[in-house]
């Protein structure tokens, strides 16, 4: 039987409370909207429930609230498969994303609440998970403090790092040295290159497109893969999956190229769904698609 990969992943835990509205009211004005969902989600739960999904060995380190959002996402995460003993129950309330959701436009309000608790000293009491993994996957939904003290833990036990820059920030020189892949969208790139340069960043960029693909660096060059034509019917945590499926793939030993050809299937997959995890798709299910697509 094939050893399954060991991924930790570093991130958020929300619960994402969306309310679909034909309109956005004005201010000082009540309307009656059409539905309300409650979902899991932050990216670094989105990404470990992926990954798992994938066949990973997944543990998850982060925070929740000690509220019922807190309690109902920890037993959601066992139930994927993702390993707990890493996530911590805070005082006080859960990270929450309110989404309003029109015909016109999404408006999004992410309070972190517990998860900026994921400070260095926490991430510190976390280190032998962390030391005992393949890879190690993070984004930035926590305190920039908590993602150094990860890297730096990963970077002294010989742990391959895959840093997601979402939602994107400033980044310090030896943070960009000391991570493997920086897997931005296009618009984090452009940031990014305001502040780095392209010899600084070039061999460890993985640029998701959407629907155009995704790009990598090989030796000197951007090479680009196109993405799965599919019909789409939520793009909510699609470039989490790419994450996840880019994870899972190197930490068996795939190329770059072979990991985001991976990734884009992974990705593909999870836009026919609705919801940020609901679309997470089965190693299975991959497999068949592409082989389908082959």
């Amino acid at each position: 039987m094939e050893q399954k990969p060991k991924i930790t992943v570093v991130g958020s835990i929300n619960m994402d409370l969306v309310t679909i509205t034909s309109q956005v009211p004005q201010v000082g004005e009540t309307l009656l909207g059409d539905q309300f969902q409650m979902n899991p989600g932050g990216k670094g739960a989105n990404q470990a429930v992926a990954a798992a999904r994938l066949g990973a060995e997944v543990r998850m380190v982060g925070c929740v609230g000690s509220d019922r959002f807190g309690a109902d996402l920890l037993e959601h995460l066992q139930q994927e498969g993702v390993d707990v003993d890493g996530v911590v129950p805070v005082t006080g309330s859960t990270g929450t994303a309110t989404i309003l959701v029109s015909e016109r436009d999404n408006r999004i309000i992410v309070v972190p609440a517990a998860n900026n608790e994921v400070t260095a000293a926490f991430v510190e009491a976390k280190r032998e998970i962390i030391a005992d993994s393949d890879l190690l996957l993070l984004q930035l939904e926590i305190p920039l403090e908590g993602v150094q003290k990860a890297v730096e833990i990963a970077k002294e036990n010989g742990v391959t790092v895959i840093l997601n820059p979402a939602p994107i920030r400033s980044l310090s020189t030896e943070l960009v040295r000391a991570v493997d892949y920086l897997t931005p969208n296009e618009h984090e790139q452009l940031l990014l290159k305001q502040e780095r340069t392209s010899q600084e960043l070039d061999g460890k960029l993985i640029v998701t497109k959407g629907s155009q693909g995704a790009s990598f660096f090989e030796g000197g060059e951007e090479l680009t893969l196109p993405a799965y034509p599919i019909d789409v019917v939520d793009t909510t945590g699609a470039g989490d999956a790419f994450n996840a499926g880019l994870a899972v793939a190197l930490s068996k030993g795939a190329n770059v190229s072979e990991a985001c050809r991976y990734a884009n299937a992974v990705a593909a997959l999870a836009t026919t769904k609705l919801g940020a995890q609901t679309g997470m798709p089965t190693a299975e299910e991959v497999e068949e698609f592409v082989r389908s697509r082959s």
